[in-house]
């Protein structure tokens, strides 16, 4: 019977502000998470266990993860949903990223969103492994989109 119910409206009262943390990583981190994008579950776990317990959930907001989606909002890690949502064509999210001068992860959603002119700014003003990761997180969302259209696997995430 509750199959089709929606969750209850958020009321703007019940929102609580969270202050953004901070998203500066030393380049090995960054290296690290690109890998574990690409599912390898040692790094993953490594990331976890050291202190980046948000790039864990920012890896499986990338890979559908509905609890880790709430997460980063819950922690102040809302910038690297919106991000996520960027990346998978969520306008407001562009939008936001932009308004508020999330420069990088604002041109590496687009560049994800096949934004030529973001790949060419990412080689401009980005560091190589924050393209290599733009380029990991683009083939997932790839693989998710393809999975997602084919018939044979449909709606099964990676």
């Amino acid at each position: 019977m509750g199959l089709f119910n929606k969750k209850k409206p958020i009321k703007k009262e019940d929102i609580q502000k969270v202050p953004l943390q901070p998203i500066d990583y030393p380049a090995k981190i960054i290296l690290a998470w690109t890998k574990a994008v690409e599912r390898n579950t040692d790094i993953l776990n490594w990331l976890k266990d050291n202190g980046y317990f948000e790039l864990v959930m920012v890896t499986h907001a990338i890979y559908l993860k509905e609890e880790a989606r709430e997460w980063l909002v819950k922690n102040g890690y809302a910038h690297l949903l919106a991000f996520v949502n960027a990346a998978e064509g969520n306008e407001k999210a562009q939008k936001w990223l932009k308004t508020f001068e999330f420069d990088l992860l604002y041109h590496m959603a687009m560049a994800i969103e096949s934004e030529q002119d973001s790949w060419i700014w990412l080689r401009t003003h980005a560091s190589p492994e924050m393209f290599m990761l733009t380029q990991a997180i683009k083939r997932v969302k790839d693989m998710i989109e393809e999975n997602h259209n084919d018939i044979h696997s449909f709606r099964r995430d990676l």
